[in-house]
């Protein structure tokens, strides 16, 4: 004779709901401190590992990724199917290489515990040859809400290159008189040759009016206005690989053999000034890159001030 299955007490249930409730709030709980900066995926991962039952332990591996700035359900989706882990895995339930892959993957995401929505500032530097422009031109042409800062310099320009839209080419008089005049938020000589700078103007206005601007400037111009606007959101464009970037800047045929071996010599000291910035993103793909620089600068409209006065 079958024993008759027997249900769990009703206080059993209750008590198991209200345990389900909890683990789901503290699970958000995590999430919502890696997506404000106040923890790094990485210190999650750390956690977990340190003890799978834990509330971290808990949390899906597709969770974590899609709480971090920047990477969407489509782009998580990818990131997994390259890891190599299954979407329902949870962090403390990974294979020792899962988490390795996991980690690496992890430790080229933010360097800082710091939101994009701190500020309205976004700089996007890198090494030469990486893209910086042609990431720009994209989020220019696909991005109308994105305002892009301009930047003057001395050099001519390059076949393709509009004034007023790629760049302000002035020459050594004007440049001499903008810095003079306090009207230059920062500015630099580039590979020992010409001279570029951001016009403070126009990025006070924006600012002023609540819109979020991106600088696409060369790292001296990064580091300057990292001193001059602390408050700066810096992003580092990468390459995907080295030869990948000796290939970009052979291929434009911009400059000599003699310059891009001197260009490539400073690309390898840029390289390693990556750690100064607060978010790293790989320039696979200028749109992919272009999205991802898109999605860190949060772009919105401040609030009025109406909206902030209590009727």
């Amino acid at each position: 004779m079958a024993e008759k299955t027997q249900n769990p007490p009703e206080v059993d249930r209750i008590a198991a709901s209200k345990a389900a409730v909890a683990a789901r709030r503290a699970r958000a709980a995590v999430k919502a401190d890696v997506a404000a900066g106040n923890r790094t995926a990485l210190d999650v991962l750390a956690a977990a590992v340190k003890d799978r039952n834990s509330v971290e332990g808990g949390l899906r591996v597709t969770e974590l990724l899609t709480s971090i700035p920047a990477i969407g359900v489509t782009k998580m989706r990818r990131i997994m199917n390259s890891l190599d882990i299954s979407p329902s895995k949870r962090l403390g339930g990974l294979g020792v290489h899962q988490r390795e892959r996991l980690r690496d993957f992890l430790s080229t995401r933010p360097t800082a515990r710091r939101s994009p929505l701190d500020s309205c500032l976004v700089v996007l530097a890198g090494p030469t040859a990486v893209g910086k422009g042609t990431v720009a031109a994209y989020i220019r042409e696909n991005y109308p809400d994105v305002q892009l800062s301009v930047s003057a310099t001395t050099r001519p320009p390059r076949p393709g290159e509009i004034e007023g839209v790629s760049y302000y080419f002035v020459d050594d008089a004007e440049f001499d008189r903008m810095i003079e005049a306090g009207e230059l938020l920062e500015w630099a000589t580039v590979h020992n040759a010409y001279r570029y700078g951001t016009p403070r103007g126009p990025v006070d206005k924006a600012i002023a009016g609540g819109n979020s601007v991106l600088l696409e400037i060369d790292l001296q111009g990064a580091r300057a206005v990292r001193r001059a606007m602390p408050e700066a959101t810096l992003v580092f464009l990468l390459p995907p690989t080295w030869d990948e970037m000796v290939r970009r800047l052979i291929g434009r045929g911009t400059e000599d053999a003699a310059e891009q071996a001197r260009r490539l010599e400073t690309a390898k000291l840029e390289l390693a000034a990556q750690g100064e910035f607060d978010y790293r993103v790989v320039n696979h793909d200028a749109a992919d890159a272009a999205r991802e620089v898109v999605d860190l600068m949060e772009i919105r409209k401040a609030p009025s001030l109406s909206e902030h006065v209590s009727p």
